[in-house]
Formats: C-alpha cells, structure tokens, sequence
C-alpha cells in the first residue's frame, strides 16, 4: 500500500489540508493551477455578482474545457507519432532495400573488375610467352622462330 502524504495548499485565498499518494510539489501544481482559472474567471465582468454555486460551475465548466482540449490534443500528437513511426518504418525499409541494391551493385561491378584483371592476366602472360618465344637472327632482318 502507498503511503499518503499530508499537506497544505492555498486555494482561492483559503488553505486546504489535503492528503494522497501524490508527492507535495505536484497538488502545488495543481493548487496554483486552480488559483489560475480562478484569477482569470474573477477578471470577468460581472463574476463577482454570481452567486458562490454558479462561481463554482463555470469553475467546473473551464476545467472540464481545459481536460477535453488537451485531451484533444494528446489524441492528435498521438496520431502524428505513429505516423512518424510509420514514415520511419518505411524510410529504414527503403534504406536497407538501397543497401542491398548497392551491395549488389558493387558486386556485379567487382565481379567486371575481377574479369578485367583476369583478361589483362592472361593477355600480359601471352604477351610474355610470345616474347620469350621470339629469338632474334643475326643479320639485319629479324623474324620471331618458335620454341620447339
């Protein structure tokens, strides 16, 4: 079982001891919070003529207002979080599809350049033997006689 916690908050110009799970710092909150609504309901014109219940019922009423616009907006952040989810989704999806094409790409561009080295091996090693190949004559003329 959590322990409650006792303490005092100022409302309205009144102190109320209040008592609760919650820690002291948070019913501040929540004190000042009221004292706020409050304040801006007594700035209105005519407020202070309405009777205490009617006081207490627009009270109410701004509270509940407050509740439900921020409910509103936590329902729309929540919405555009899971779009941006889904828009991360997809992005890591297609960067991993990009990975794999280039991976890919260096592959079939290595496997050329492994060719190509291949091909100049064997041209260079037919070159070699050809000119080892070749013998010169005396004379002034020259002409290339197999090895036997």
């Amino acid at each position: 079982m959590t322990q409650k916690n006792q303490m005092e908050v100022l409302i309205d110009g009144k102190i109320y001891k209040l008592s609760g799970a919650e820690e002291e710092m948070y019913l501040q909150r929540v004190a000042a919070y009221l004292n706020g609504k409050i304040g801006k309901l007594r700035e209105g014109e005519g407020f202070s003529r309405l009777s205490t219940d009617y006081q207490a019922v627009l009270l109410q009423l701004n509270i509940a207002d407050d509740y439900f616009k921020e409910e509103e907006r936590a329902k729309k952040l929540e919405e555009k979080n899971s779009d941006l989810e889904k828009q991360i989704y997809s992005l890591k999806h297609d960067l991993v599809r990009m990975q794999m094409e280039l991976e890919a790409a260096r592959n079939e561009s290595g496997g050329g350049q492994e060719e190509q080295k291949k091909a100049d091996k064997e041209k260079n090693a037919s070159e070699t033997g050809k000119s080892g190949t070749e013998r010169k004559r005396g004379g002034s003329g020259s002409r290339s006689i197999p090895k036997l």
